[in-house]
């Protein structure tokens, strides 16, 4: 047996006892003598064969049995300057440095991988911030990941582009989907599409917070103390049996289309206080909706609307945009009424001057 194998095997041995251990507790246990530089060789070596795994915990590196996970810490952290960052990249370093996003399902890796990259890219490219920090917890039932910038903020990011008049408008335009400030290198799809995947998905920038729970499912618009830039936190259960393509699918008008040409609006969002009765209301739920091909409209928690409104929604705009389709889900008996209200045709008179 080689001295190189008998080393291997005391590393193997002196973790299988102490559970976890750092180059310096490892180098401690060796019968012989090693450099630093040689047992760290081993070590890696050991990592690529599949025998070990590590984490960092705060400036050092720590190894343990790949059965051994747990004692590793179940959190990492890392502070990213943004320059030349690639989200890609950061992954891969952040999977090489710990085993946090280890022994994941294929699905929940996959979902895992997608949002992290496309909310990650969003503070390289949107922010404008110079620090990236990465929170990554996981927890026995679920994973959680957090990516904060100290930017320009998501919210009055968009309202500024788009000259809106609020951050609530923002928010609004947000989970339309499509919405972004960089149309020419950029879909708007990310964050719609990642709070779709998650269980948990958290928007917090500049006192304003949205939440959306899909496990109840429901969705929040609620006041905080400021926080500069954006803090993006993103849950999902461990044995999660979500996957990505179903997800994309149910925002395809057809079948196979690999369109993101469907959309679901939660009408609740758009109230001046408990009311929906202006016609501007109808105007600012529905702009920039034409760019779908089918729009459903939930009407869940809305006991009644305004004829205005109404009329805005269902006959003005269905005529402007004949080729966009309106459907409505949980529509209570008022709703109902006043809709019927205005799409009911309307009688006319034709008269014949000749006659």
């Amino acid at each position: 047996m080689s001295t190189k194998t008998s080393t291997k095997e005391e590393i193997i041995t002196t973790l299988a006892r102490l559970g976890k251990a750092s180059v310096s507790q490892v180098l401690a246990s060796l019968d012989t003598p090693k450099s630093r530089i040689w047992i760290s060789r081993q070590l890696n070596e050991l990592i690529k064969e599949k025998r070990l795994i590590r984490a960092r915990s705060g400036k050092y590196l720590i190894y343990a049995l790949p059965q051994n996970e747990s004692a590793l810490a179940n959190k990492f952290t890392k502070h990213f300057v943004n320059t030349n960052l690639s989200e890609d990249r950061i992954l891969v370093q952040i999977k090489s440095e710990s085993p946090i996003l280890n022994s994941l399902g294929e699905n929940v890796a996959s979902i895992i991988n997608y949002a992290f990259t496309e909310m990650f890219n969003n503070s390289i490219e949107h922010s404008q911030s110079k620090h990236i920090d990465v929170n990554i917890e996981k927890y026995e039932q679920r994973i959680a990941f957090e990516i904060r910038d100290h930017g320009v903020g998501v919210f009055r990011n968009i309202m500024e582009k788009k000259r809106l008049s609020s951050e609530l408008e923002a928010i609004q335009e947000l989970l339309k989907g499509k919405t972004t400030t960089l149309p020419h290198s950029h879909t708007g799809e990310g964050i719609f599409f990642t709070s779709k995947v998650a269980d948990l998905f958290i928007l917090n920038s500049y006192g304003n917070i949205l939440r959306i729970d899909n496990t109840l499912p429901d969705l929040f618009i609620d006041k905080a103390p400021p926080l500069v830039g954006t803090l993006v936190r993103f849950e999902i259960g461990k044995s999660s049996n979500k996957h990505l393509n179903d997800i994309f699918a149910q925002y395809q008008a057809e079948p196979d289309s690999y369109a993101f040409d469907k959309t679901k609006i939660h009408v609740k969002l758009y109230k001046a206080g408990t009311l929906y009765i202006s016609r501007s209301q109808g105007r600012r739920l529905m702009s920039n909706l034409d760019k779908f091909k089918v729009v459903i409209l939930d009407f869940d928690g809305i006991e009644t609307v305004g004829q205005a409104f109404a009329d805005e929604v269902f006959r003005v705009f269905a005529s402007q945009h004949p080729n966009t389709m309106i459907e409505s889900v949980n529509m209570s008996e008022g709703v109902k009424f006043m809709v019927g209200r205005v799409e009911k045709p309307q009688l006319s008179l034709n008269i014949d001057a000749g006659k």
